[in-house]
């Protein structure tokens, strides 16, 4: 049966609706809904049964931790047994946010839930339609990225339906998101705070608040054997169907290598697509060519960069090429969810040539 669609904004909530999808929770159904960083696809997180519901509509594998979402702090002590000094500061800063903290688990929280782990991922959104929606489903939804395992993040409602419009029960359309990147994600598990996923709130950000904080070695490296402690460190994900290159080194010579790439393709008689900027999208004058935002703005990089790999999957593209994106503030994020798509195959333009 094809998902129940409902639009509102976070200015007017349909408090029927947001009813009717509480309910659906409760009884161990999947509902989708926008947050500010992407759309969730969300289960009653204290429900096995509906955690392995998650993996199952999603195609994720069953040791990749799920996401508890909150809407009241107060809920916190209920799922987690310790919150250590470091993550009650990171809470009264950066809640409601695009925060995630990894903690101890509680008795409540079923393993299906934390991919089997001794800790529970938490989060507080600030977009009041999924506070509103968590409310609704009594406290505690379990929510990761609402698009199947592997594919670019969904930024708006049209495309979860594209990804899991059949597999679940409702969508809940907002509108297009704000952040257009995950949470930001910090493990206090161990000694010393670790930043398993970088985001919007940056590494830089998270010294200032608590001092010494430590980015984990393994984020851009490849996947590797080790169970992980968070959503998105061991699988490939965010592809686009057409094989993904990131081109590094200086921009001149990086759009002097990609233009070559493009001259081959069509010379074959194909063509390749191009993830460029506003700076430099009329430098590249054959190829399918998007860009992704301005340098100059780097939120919106980061905003665009799931909807133009999803755009690529509409053209007959036989590989895509795009730029690096080491933007000062965010690039840790932008490049992390950017190799993840290519599958770390990055292209140094000064050992091509």
């Amino acid at each position: 049966m094809r998902a129940e669609i409902v639009s509102m904004s976070a200015d007017r909530l349909d408090e029927e609706a947001l009813l009717r999808a509480g309910r659906i929770l409760k009884e161990g159904g999947l509902v989708a809904f926008p947050t500010e960083t992407v759309y969730g696809l969300g289960g009653n997180a204290l429900d096995s049964r509906a955690s392995i519901k998650i993996y199952a509509a999603k195609g994720r594998p069953s040791d990749n931790p799920l996401i508890v979402h909150i809407a009241d702090i107060d809920k916190l002590s209920l799922i987690v047994s310790e919150v250590p000094e470091g993550a009650r500061i990171l809470a009264d800063k950066f809640w409601p946010g695009p925060l995630t903290m990894i903690l101890p688990k509680s008795e409540i929280v079923p393993k299906e839930t934390t991919g089997g782990l001794d800790s529970v991922a938490v989060r507080f959104p600030s977009d009041p339609v999924a506070q509103a929606l968590i409310k609704a489903a009594g406290g505690f939804v379990a929510a990761p990225s609402a698009n199947t395992s592997g594919r670019p993040s969904p930024t708006t409602a049209q495309h979860v339906e594209e990804d899991l419009g059949d597999a679940i029960d409702m969508i809940i359309d907002g509108g297009q998101v704000g952040i257009g990147l995950e949470s930001t994600i910090v493990d206090f598990t161990e000694a010393v705070p670790v930043v398993l996923r970088p985001g919007y709130i940056s590494l830089d950000m998270l010294k200032e608040t608590l001092g010494e904080v430590r980015m984990d070695q393994g984020l851009l490296k490849a996947d590797s054997k080790v169970r992980p402690k968070a959503p998105g460190m061991k699988y490939r994900h965010y592809a686009p169907k057409a094989d993904l290159s990131i081109v590094e080194g200086p921009i001149d010579s990086v759009v002097e290598m990609i233009n070559s790439f493009a001259a081959r393709a069509e010379a074959a008689g194909g063509q390749v697509g191009i993830i460029a900027t506003d700076e430099t999208m009329d430098r590249y004058p054959i190829g399918v060519v998007k860009s992704i935002g301005s340098r100059q703005e780097e939120e919106t990089i980061a905003h665009h960069l799931y909807e133009v790999l999803r755009e690529f999957d509409q053209c007959k593209v036989s590989a895509i090429y795009s730029e690096a994106f080491y933007t000062p503030r965010m690039g840790q994020a932008i490049m992390n969810r950017l190799l993840k798509a290519a599958g770390h195959k990055i292209i140094k333009v000064q050992e091509e040539q």
